[in-house]
């Protein structure tokens, strides 16, 4: 029982430990903005890819980042909260985190350089918080599934956000297929969408099966 309270105290007393590090290194213009996912749609500049929108919260700056599909997929089913037959590589790594009682705190979008994002995940066990290194799609699939913060610095902000106007607009979270699928989706029937349906979860195209399911819903609200 000793052994085990000197540990949570321990873990407890590292994590503050790496935050008050934080706060020392943080410089003018180093101010970390915490931001949330708002869109994730095919992005109109490279084929084949996703754009992840992050949003700052009780702001109007909005971070457009290109993703791979593979990510894009693993942050759609995580907010969409469906369930894939088997886990996803991303679910495996929160299993095996948790099975060896390791947390992720929160991810820092920490740098820009020639148009790549880099981030970091700051992560705690019993004995020790560390930051590890990691792509940003990657970090993202992971904060959604653990429901951690996430965070950019005010100079990443300023170089690569876009200023909403409308402060009055109230932006959700969704995601959207490419331009033509939703149309392409109302010529069919309904069980030719249910169809659909269980064919693309098969192939494990959860992105496209979210809009389906959309259509689906649709239907039946009518």
């Amino acid at each position: 029982m000793i052994l085990k309270a000197f540990q949570l105290n321990l873990k407890g007393f590292s994590f503050y430990l790496c935050k008050l590090t934080h706060l020392i290194i943080e410089l003018p213009g180093m101010k970390k903005i915490e931001l949330e996912i708002v869109a994730l749609s095919h992005s109109i500049t490279q084929t084949h890819s996703y754009a992840v929108v992050l949003g700052e919260i009780n702001g109007l700056r909005r971070l457009p980042i290109v993703i791979g599909g593979f990510e894009a997929q693993a942050i759609a089913v995580a907010l969409e909260r469906m369930n894939p037959s088997r886990p996803l590589t991303h679910d495996l790594m929160k299993n095996f985190m948790m099975a060896f009682n390791v947390e992720l705190h929160e991810i820092v979008i920490n740098d820009l350089q020639e148009g790549i994002f880099y981030s970091k995940l700051v992560c705690s066990s019993a004995n020790d918080t560390v930051e590890i290194d990691s792509r940003t799609s990657d970090a993202l699939a992971l904060a959604v599934r653990f429901g951690c913060p996430i965070y950019t610095y005010d100079t990443i902000l300023d170089q690569a956000g876009v200023l909403m106007e409308d402060d009055n607009k109230k932006t959700t979270t969704s995601v959207t297929t490419e331009t033509g699928g939703k149309d392409d989706l109302r010529s069919m029937s309904l069980d030719e969408l249910n169809t659909l349906l269980t064919d693309v979860l098969e192939h494990e195209d959860y992105i496209k099966a979210i809009a389906i399911r959309d259509e689906i819903k649709s239907r039946k609200g009518k």
